[in-house]
């Protein structure tokens, strides 16, 4: 051991997924994919979702390690059931969840239309909820689910006050939910990304906005969604077994000033 060095104990070494089922929804691309590639790597076999069928091939042959997608609308709880009926008929059970899909595009008060309004609930909260729902009687002890949220739940944003409002909602979910499940043995935790460097993120941000962005970011940089895929490793291991409830920042400092 190298002079300074301390021993660690409890923490597992090697492939902390091994033999683990993993379950990531939107992980087609951006932080789930990142989440995903970092699932399969460390050991589990990853099952992905998104609604596009070109985009989840792409994504498979990138995550590798047996992965296989399957297309489904997150908003949609006949999808979700579908999901459900094909990893639990493979498998029987679901070791990690990770609920990441979600939808986000700017809406300032005074233009916001109620399909705006529906898009974006029924995808962030109300197929967030069943797809926990649903996931329960295949979720044995000891499985760790992850809730991808965001900073922006907990800070104004001009033109996202709707998105942040499902961000929030799903805080006090998670809130709700590990109390209900106390005697489940599972755990419950919401990752929070900050300014992270995904197609989505560009698509909507003009590049000219970006310096003075990162500009407020004490660390920087964007994140990426390797940034994610690990932090949420370590929620999805054993290494934080005693971890639940909480709000995982992974924002470069960005929120914390």
């Amino acid at each position: 051991m190298v002079e300074g060095a301390t021993k660690i104990e409890g923490l597992k070494m090697g492939k902390k997924l091994e033999g683990k089922i993993a379950v990531v929804t939107g992980g087609s691309a951006g932080i789930g994919l990142g989440v995903a590639k970092a699932f399969a790597a460390d050991g589990a076999h990853v099952f992905i979702t998104g609604r596009r069928q070109e985009e989840l091939d792409r994504a498979v042959a990138e995550i590798g390690n047996g992965a296989i997608g399957i297309r489904a609308d997150a908003s949609s709880l006949a999808d979700i059931d579908r999901v459900y009926d094909t990893v639990g008929a493979r498998h029987g059970r679901i070791d990690v969840l990770a609920l990441n899909a979600g939808f986000f595009e700017f809406q300032p008060i005074g233009e916001i239309t109620e399909e705006h309004f529906d898009k974006t609930y029924n995808t962030n909260v109300k197929g967030l909820l069943f797809a926990f729902q649903k996931a329960l009687p295949l979720l044995p002890r000891g499985a760790s689910v992850i809730l991808t949220g965001s900073i922006a739940g907990f800070r104004g944003i001009p033109a996202m006050s709707v998105y942040s409002s499902t961000k929030a909602a799903i805080r006090s979910l998670v809130r709700a939910w590990i109390l209900e499940t106390k005697d489940r043995g599972i755990r419950i935790n919401v990752l929070n990304p900050g300014h992270t460097s995904t197609p989505g993120f560009h698509g909507l941000l003009p590049g000219e906005a970006v310096p003075g962005l990162v500009a407020t970011i004490p660390l920087g940089r964007l994140g990426t969604p390797e940034d994610n895929g690990k932090a949420a490793l370590f929620l999805a291991s054993e290494d934080s077994d005693y971890v639940t409830g909480i709000e995982l920042d992974v924002d470069g400092g960005a929120a914390q000033v």
